[in-house]
């Protein structure tokens, strides 16, 4: 056990810490993934089908290229609600607990999956089919915007000092096994059932399994107790901050912090969703692979790159944050600008192993952005902090690729040019933010920064 006083400028009362839980640690990684890969594949389902199918059963009444741009406008929905509900969940998660504010997210996240399932089509309800869709993408995105961070908060809090990268990056894993959850299921279903089926029933199915997945998640995180760097920070803060002062604390005293977090997610928000939403609608519509090859390029490639968010955080947790973050985003640089003329050339393989580059680089900078993250803000802004770099992220250079990228190719004579700079630009954009944050990964997540 060790002490610690923080000053404050007032009178303050030592604080104890305690060395992490080996016990608490694992559980708080078993919930975080599972959890994460629960919301992330209702997350996943939504964005290949906005791809492929949503465009003709949600938006008949537009011709085909306005369908799919007003399916890719309601995939962002999604993601402009993840910062809303990274700041209301944040704020939250600061003030009364990760674990309280996660189990909500979940439950939101499963309900909201289950209603799309239940959603009536265009040719049943008309205009209302589309507005309810919009509303729960919504509400997942809300949601999401929460669990995201709250679970990588979690799961920092409770690890070992020298292990904070590892766990983070198993508990990254979450999104690749989800993404090949979804592509798996969708892919099965699309190989066993005819179009028409598929059509009419066959793509509720992935959401209807929200139900289970759940429980399962529920009855998960119901075990896990809340972290004692949020106990510690709650004891500190009844003597020397007013709780009200935290939903603005982050911006009012890190702000270059939470723009530097910002734009360094940039790159590999924007390219997962270059990869996994708009080069699906792009294989399927311009390259005319049918919808199960497609589906199964998805599944090999997200495979792949499980290892290395695991490797990422590991290897994060030897050389630093920093270093490892970077080798992450130029394999993601290299894969943006050579994806779209492998896939052009119709070669499988390849096409197969660019995607695969491109999703390793990303998750090896998801395998170490849980602590990286973590370890640049104070305990009492931590969540609201690290959910405002995620999810802005997410908003400013994620949302708008499918449909950004969707015009491009609808207005322009080399879209594959325009969309692989695009790439590119952000990869630059974020090794800079990158270089300029600090190395953090050799302190105590103590509120000493």
């Amino acid at each position: 056990m060790s002490e610690f006083t923080e000053p404050t400028g007032q009178a303050t009362k030592p604080v104890t810490t305690a060395p992490a839980d080996e016990r608490a640690s694992r559980r708080a990684v078993a919930s975080g993934t599972f959890g994460t890969a629960m919301e992330w594949f209702d997350f996943a389902v939504y964005g290949t089908l906005s791809a492929t199918l949503f465009p003709s059963l949600f938006f008949p009444s537009f011709d085909d290229n306005t369908a799919v741009l007003a399916s890719f406008a309601t995939f962002g929905a999604g993601m402009l609600a993840r910062p809303l509900g990274g700041v209301v969940f944040g704020v939250l998660g600061d003030r009364i607990g990760r674990r309280n504010v996660l189990m909500f997210t979940l439950v939101l996240m499963g309900l909201a999956s289950v209603l799309i399932g239940l959603l009536p089509t265009y040719a049943v309800a008309g205009i209302l089919a589309p507005t309810l869709l919009v509303t729960l993408r919504f509400l997942q995105g809300f949601a999401l915007g929460g669990e995201a961070s709250g679970a990588q908060i979690l799961v920092v809090e409770h690890a070992p000092d020298d292990r904070r990268g590892m766990m983070g990056g198993i508990l990254a894993i979450g999104s690749p096994l989800a993404q090949t959850m979804a592509s798996v299921v969708l892919a099965g279903l699309a190989a066993v059932l005819s179009k028409e089926s598929f059509a009419a029933w066959g793509w509720r199915v992935p959401f209807l399994l929200g139900v289970l997945l759940l429980g399962a998640g529920m009855f998960i995180r119901r075990r896990i107790e809340e972290t004692s760097a949020f106990k510690e920070s709650k004891q500190r803060s009844a003597v020397s901050e007013l709780p009200q002062e935290r939903a603005l604390a982050v911006l009012r005293r890190r702000p270059g912090t939470v723009i530097k977090l910002v734009l360094s997610w940039a790159a590999s928000t924007g390219l997962f969703w270059i990869c996994v939403t708009y080069a699906v609608n792009y294989m399927t519509k311009e390259l005319h692979y049918a919808n199960s090859v497609t589906f199964a390029l998805l599944v090999i490639a997200n495979l792949i790159s499980v290892p290395a968010a695991i490797y990422g955080g590991r290897l994060s947790d030897r050389v630093g944050r920093k270093k490892t973050f970077i080798l992450g985003l130029v394999m993601q640089g290299v894969a943006a600008g050579t994806m779209f003329p492998i896939m052009n050339s119709m070669n499988f393989a390849a096409s197969v192993a660019v995607v695969a580059l491109a999703l390793c680089g990303i998750q090896a900078t998801a395998g170490t952005q849980a602590a990286f993250f973590s370890e640049s803000l104070p305990t009492s802004m931590r969540y609201t902090g690290s959910a405002l770099g995620m999810t802005f992220a997410g908003l400013i250079f994620g949302a708008p690729i499918p449909f950004v990228a969707a015009w491009i190719f609808q207005n322009t004579d080399n879209g594959t040019f325009a969309l692989s700079a695009i790439g590119v630009g952000l990869v630059l954009v974020s090794i800079i933010a990158t270089v300029l944050l600090p190395e953090h990964s050799k302190r105590a997540l103590h509120e000493d920064l």
